[in-house]
């Protein structure tokens, strides 16, 4: 039976959308599968890894009969991408998929669909919509700042608050904090919040497009259902909580100066090279009028850089760790940067010259 029969691009499409959560090493076999179901022409492709499974849907279709099976994903994937950019058929016979293009063959085992684990959704109590590009330049602002496999594991994922008209993102590693909110359109009845894994957030942002057409948001205690185009995504959520935010945020930091930020990102980056893997702190001397940077290394050598800032007032001396540093200048786009410190020990305040829609806060580290 013939699957689908389409040029190999529109074919690659759909099935991209979906394999970049397939683990190469799994548990269960079938997941490094993904479930191709065809109903007349529309073919839909879905994949999971029992966390978040992802869907979407094609008119790629052959004949108008219906038929489902799964394959291995990443071998479909590479063979595709391996093809010519010609028309290709998909086949069904005898538990193996054929694949045909031109000259080429190929015959790739397949397992039961009725065998393929898929999510079941919740019942969820929040429902509300974005623009994408907004959404996607939310979770852009603040995904750098997410753990990466703490034993904390609440801080492995992205805080999503819903309040009102608001959305707003938090993360953090324990070490740095950047929280970002944006509007909605129409207003949520209470406060709604919810950690979206690592995972997920990282798939959305390879996902999302950069347009205004709407992302609908759905969300339960335990679940996160996202649409969007021909796409939906269900994860489940992180259960845990996760700290106060608010208390992290230095509210008393009167050290106060702008900064151009391409001035300061290239300083950092000089400066960096110096450093070692080990050890990647930066040294800051707030003096009137300029900002000193330097670092040094277990050989003895040193790094000096000064720029020029508009600052009258006491004087800093305090240290930072310039990997985190470089994250968020790398991540903001505005002409400068406001920076508030405090004193050697206090957290220093990160935003952006003319709005506290976002904040980024990053600890101080010994020199």
């Amino acid at each position: 039976m013939q699957l689908v029969k389409a040029n190999r691009d529109a074919l690659l499409k759909p099935l991209q959308v979906v394999s970049g959560i397939v683990e190469r090493r799994q548990t269960l076999p079938i997941l490094a599968n993904i479930l191709v179901r065809k109903n007349g022409s529309r073919v839909s492709f879905t994949a999971t890894d029992l966390e978040i499974q992802i869907q979407t849907s094609a008119e790629i279709g052959s004949g108008a009969d219906a038929a489902a099976t799964t394959v291995a994903a990443r071998k479909l994937v590479d063979i595709l991408r391996a093809l010519p950019e010609t028309d290709v058929a998909l086949s069904l016979a005898n538990k193996k998929l054929a694949v045909a293009s031109g000259k080429s063959r190929f015959q790739l085992q397949t397992l039961p669909a009725e065998e393929f684990p898929t999510v079941a959704q919740a019942d969820f109590t929040a429902d509300f919509t974005l623009p994408a590009a907004r959404f996607k330049y939310l979770l852009s602002m603040v995904h750098f700042a997410m753990a990466q496999q703490d034993i904390r594991y609440y801080l492995n994922g992205m805080l999503m608050v819903v309040e009102g008209g608001t959305v707003r993102a938090v993360a953090t590693d324990g070490h740095r904090l950047a929280l970002c909110e944006v509007g909605k359109d129409d207003a949520t009845a209470g406060k709604i919040e919810a950690i979206v894994p690592r995972k997920t957030i990282i798939e959305l942002l390879r996902l999302l497009p950069d347009t205004e057409d709407a992302v609908r948001i759905q969300m339960a205690a335990n679940q996160i259902k996202l649409s969007f185009g021909d796409i939906e995504l269900i994860s489940k959520l992180v259960e845990g909580k996760f700290p106060d935010y608010n208390r992290v945020i230095p509210a008393n930091n009167t050290k106060t100066f702008l900064i151009g930020r391409e001035d300061l990102m290239h300083a950092l980056t000089r400066a960096a090279i110096l450093t070692t893997d080990k050890f990647k702190g930066v040294r800051w001397v707030l003096v009137d009028a300029a900002l000193k940077i330097s670092s040094t290394n277990a050989d003895q050598e040193e790094a000096q850089e000064e720029l020029e800032i508009d600052y009258a007032g006491e004087g800093l001396d305090i240290g930072f760790n310039v990997t985190y540093l470089l994250d968020v200048l790398a991540n903001l786009k505005t002409e400068q940067v406001r920076f508030s410190l405090g004193d050697a020990l206090g957290s220093a305040l990160i935003g952006m010259p003319d709005s506290q829609a976002f904040k980024y806060v990053v600890m101080p580290m010994r020199i």
